[in-house]
């Protein structure tokens, strides 16, 4: 399997105190949906030679709203943003010239997760962990706008998660 390589920022210090160790939870996160991925899904850029990066950004709302309203025209915070980087139709002949492939990019906005997990009545931990899942899946090509779509995408990550021994999160809904 390619390598992939996780870039995380911290630009909000609160998520190192909710959090024990995060960046090695986000890496372990990583490596249970890529890997998973790889197993059962099979996705053409996970057989690349060359090593794939995505970038994290553990954020707050204020940015994440500002965001949010550049690039998706909602004026409001939101739990976590995706911006994939490949064009998976034409992958192998796009990313012919390059060394090292960018997935893309995941922003999390730290007050709309704590808050979403305490009205969930879950830990900080795992809801982090699930969002985590939810946007590597996005950058993997993953989608919930079609409703088989959202099924589908839902399932992954339920199976992702329960590798990591985190409660279905969409268990009551």
């Amino acid at each position: 399997m390619s390598e992939v390589i996780l870039e995380t920022t911290i630009e909000d210090e609160r998520w190192s105190s909710a959090i024990a160790n995060i960046e090695q939870v986000a890496e372990t996160v990583k490596s249970a949906a890529f890997s998973y991925l790889k197993i059962y899904e099979k996705p053409e850029f996970l057989y690349t030679e060359k090593p794939l990066k995505v970038n994290v950004c553990l954020s707050d709302d204020e940015t994440v709203h500002r965001f949010n309203k550049e690039f998706r025209g909602m004026d409001k915070p939101t739990n976590v943003l995706s911006f994939a980087n490949l064009d998976f139709e034409n992958f192998s002949a796009e990313n012919k010239p390059f060394e090292e492939i960018e997935l893309g990019d995941i922003i999390l906005a730290y007050e709309t997760m704590e808050r979403e997990a305490k009205e969930q009545e879950i830990t900080l931990y795992a809801h982090f962990c699930h969002l985590l899942t939810h946007g590597f899946l996005h950058l993997s090509g993953y989608d919930h706008i079609e409703t088989d779509e959202a099924a589908h995408m839902e399932n992954l990550e339920k199976e992702i998660l329960q590798t990591l021994g985190i409660a279905n999160p969409y268990e009551g809904e």
